[in-house]
């Protein structure tokens, strides 16, 4: 989920997705070490946020876990937001553990290169906290701004596509003989051969 800066426009990407490998080459969600901030930025007072993305991985839980049918819940994995420094140097601020309150937060530079690049085509939210995405990418150039537009376009179908298979896998699970059985025992398979 990528949260825009100054916008707080939501965004669903999914892994396999280009705009999803930029965000990963970007971000650099696995790298797990940290560099020296300012002493402000460790404090919280650090630049404004230009988007936030909170990795989760979809599909986990279930049945004997929670009391629901496998595939509907998600994990929050780890959250990671980008930051720009006053010379223009691209930060990444991470929490890898966003549901646990504690003071491990991390930080990296982001790639420079592939920064600029994102920025200039807009994928990055609007620098100066106004709106971005496809109203902004009217002006850009051909290559540009058709990639932004499939990047809207694909954004609003899984999100689509994510809305209506939940309500399937709850449709299901609302009926009468789903989920597991309630009173009488549950059957083991053995194998005999050992």
């Amino acid at each position: 989920m990528v949260v825009e800066g100054g916008t707080g426009r939501t965004t669903a990407v999914r892994s396999g997705q280009p705009s999803f490998a930029r965000l990963w080459q970007l971000l650099e969600p696995m790298y797990g070490g940290t560099e020296r901030v300012p002493e402000e930025w460790a404090e919280g007072d650090f630049p404004r946020v230009r988007l936030t993305v909170v990795w989760g991985l979809s599909g986990v839980g279930g049945w004997p876990t929670t009391n629901r049918p496998p595939g509907g819940d998600v994990a929050v994995e780890r959250q990671d937001q980008l930051v720009v420094a006053e010379d223009g140097t691209p930060w990444v601020r991470s929490d890898p553990t966003p549901a646990v309150e504690d003071d491990d937060i991390r930080w990296h530079r982001a790639p420079r290169s592939l920064f600029d690049r994102l920025d200039r085509a807009r994928l990055l939210g609007d620098p100066k906290g106004g709106t971005a995405g496809s109203a902004a990418a009217a002006g850009l150039p051909g290559p540009v701004r058709g990639e932004v537009r499939w990047a809207v376009a694909a954004g609003a179908l899984g999100l689509a596509a994510g809305a209506g298979g939940t309500l399937l896998i709850r449709r299901a699970a609302a009926r009468r003989e789903a989920g597991p059985p309630r009173e009488e025992p549950r059957q083991v398979l053995i194998d005999l051969d050992e």
